[in-house]
């Protein structure tokens, strides 16, 4: 861990150098908080959804509603994970949105100090489009339908994990780990490295 204004912070999982709001293909792990089983049970290595899972699952589907760059491929709401794979279209910049959206400080403050610190966190806060942004979105969405729900005690991990998907064959691989996921439930469940590949 690295200090960062004399606090440890964790270091990201993302690659340094890699672009998120580039296009590319990317196999998402996504865990509840603790990994309680919010979102359902497998019976018979079939996922029976709760009324969570299925808004998770709804939401999931969804994405490319909200992200006209994006969609979905093959993906599963397990009891505490949500699988899947988010293939990004190339990323077109819009030439009239607004600064917000676009990552642009609006701070006009004449003290340097503090457009020092709008720039530090517009230049590390996640990209309109990004992947960061998309599934910060749907966390945040499924969250507040908890909330709205009656569903207070609902979490979601901090984070997220990805694995840049490579033209290499792997991705019918990944295809076939996320359709088979409820069949290894029972052997994987307690097994925080079986969580993903």
């Amino acid at each position: 861990m690295t200090l960062f204004k004399n606090k440890y912070c964790i270091e990201s999982t993302r690659l340094s150098n890699r672009d998120y709001a580039a296009n590319g293909l990317y196999f998402i792990t996504i865990c509840t908080g603790d990994r309680t089983c919010f979102f359902g049970d497998i019976v018979n290595t079939q996922i029976h959804l709760s009324a969570i899972g299925q808004i998770a699952e709804k939401f999931w589907v969804e994405i490319p509603q909200h992200f006209k760059h994006t969609y979905i491929d093959a993906y599963v709401v397990m009891p505490n994970h949500v699988h899947g794979i988010i293939i990004d279209k190339p990323y077109v910049v819009e030439t009239t949105c607004r600064d917000v959206a676009c990552n642009v400080s609006t701070d006009i403050s004449n003290d340097l100090d503090d457009c020092n610190f709008f720039t530090t966190m517009s230049m590390i806060s996640p990209k309109s489009g990004s992947l960061s942004a998309i599934l910060r979105s749907y966390k945040s969405a499924v969250t507040q339908w908890c909330r709205k729900n009656g569903y207070d005690n609902f979490t979601w991990q901090p984070r997220f994990y990805d694995r840049i998907i490579r033209a290499d064959g792997s991705l019918d691989k990944i295809r076939e780990y996320i359709v088979n996921n409820p069949t290894k439930w029972e052997k994987n469940k307690n097994n925080s490295s079986n969580l993903w590949m």
